[in-house]
Parts: C-alpha cells; sequence; structure tokens
C-alpha cells in the first residue's frame, strides 16, 4: 500500500509546480490545484468543460490559513466553523491573495477546511489553499467514489492520488452558507 507521506510529499511537488491533482476529499473526489496560480486555475475550467464566471470552492488548513486569504472574516465564522460536525463551506465576502478566476464575480471566496487528516495535511504542507472542485465534467453527477471519475477528467491530471487515502470520505457535497460581515447568514446547500 501506498504510504500517505509520500502521497503528499508528490502531490506538494505537483501544486508548485502549477499542476493538477485529482484527489480524496472530506466530501468526494475533487480535482485542485494552487488557488493563487491562475493559470492552473484556467487549467481546472477546462478539465471539467465549466464557465470560468463560475466561482470555486477552496481547502484551508486552519483559520489562520482563512485570515491570509480573506479581507476581513466575519465574527461568527469562527464559531460556526468550530461548532460544524459535518463539512461545511463558508462563503466569506471578499477574498484576497487568490488568482483572480478562484472568486466570485462579487469578489467573494469558498472555502471550506476539510474534515479528514489526508486535505488538511496536503494543505498545511503545501502552505496555501488548493482548489477543490468536483472530478467531474460540469452538468454531470460528481463522483462518490474514485471509480465513478470520468476517464476524461482521470487523463487531463497531472496526479491521480491513490485511492487509499479517501479514507472520512462521506460521498457527499459539503453544506454551504454566505456570511456576512453583519451577522447576516444565507444557506445555499444543506
Amino acid at each position: 500500500m501506498i504510504q500517505r507521506k509520500e502521497q503528499i510529499e508528490e502531490a506538494v511537488r505537483v501544486l508548485k509546480s502549477g499542476g493538477i491533482l485529482l484527489y480524496p476529499t472530506d466530501t468526494i473526489w475533487g480535482i485542485g490545484c494552487d488557488a493563487t496560480d491562475e493559470r492552473a486555475v484556467e487549467r481546472i475550467f477546462e478539465i471539467k468543460q465549466r464557465a470560468d464566471s463560475k466561482s470555486l470552492i477552496i481547502l484551508a488548513c486552519d483559520m489562520d490559513m482563512v485570515a491570509r486569504y480573506v479581507r476581513e472574516i466575519p465574527e461568527m465564522a469562527v464559531t460556526v466553523e468550530s461548532l460544524s460536525d459535518k463539512p461545511l463551506t463558508i462563503i466569506y465576502p471578499e477574498g484576497i491573495n487568490l488568482a483572480p478566476n478562484v472568486t466570485a464575480e462579487d469578489g467573494s471566496i469558498a472555502i471550506r477546511i476539510p474534515k479528514n487528516d489526508f486535505c488538511v495535511e496536503l494543505v498545511r504542507r503545501f502552505g496555501k489553499p488548493i482548489v477543490s472542485t468536483s472530478a467531474n465534467v460540469s452538468g454531470t453527477q460528481a463522483p462518490r467514489r474514485f471509480a465513478d471519475i470520468p476517464d476524461e477528467v482521470r487523463s487531463a491530471v497531472n496526479m491521480a492520488v491513490d485511492q487509499s487515502m479517501d479514507q472520512g470520505s462521506t460521498g457527499r457535497a459539503s453544506s454551504i452558507i454566505k456570511l456576512g460581515l453583519h451577522n447576516e447568514v444565507q444557506v445555499i446547500r444543506e
């Protein structure tokens, strides 16, 4: 069996070189790249055959990392994040220090702190947020397992993380909420 440390080291090398990963998250299998690399983010949109006007979710390893990529964190964000017992993506009002094509048209950014050790360690070792979007062609079913990933997506990435690393994946997309600076909360996906 492939060792987690080796998988993470290789994945970090791929990310640093502007490459695209196919990897398990705490929810479903995703494709990702360095969220600060505009060209790599463009490749994600090409692989997914998705309009680049749609924003992407990124993964951060902790709230300290979130703070480096969000202009102002709403007060309740830390509490909501700490109380969530299932994967939760929070849309923050204004992303900063990121590739411009990773944020929404209004400048907001969707960030999730994953709930599995593999993803947290991968993001921490990389040192920057990683794009996390479902490993499918836009408009088709999101892959719950590695076997569900279309061949065209598998062949378009620079590295596919070993399937054994998907322990702890729920097989379901995260909940998404949007937080405003004045404690506004909007549920986007339950």
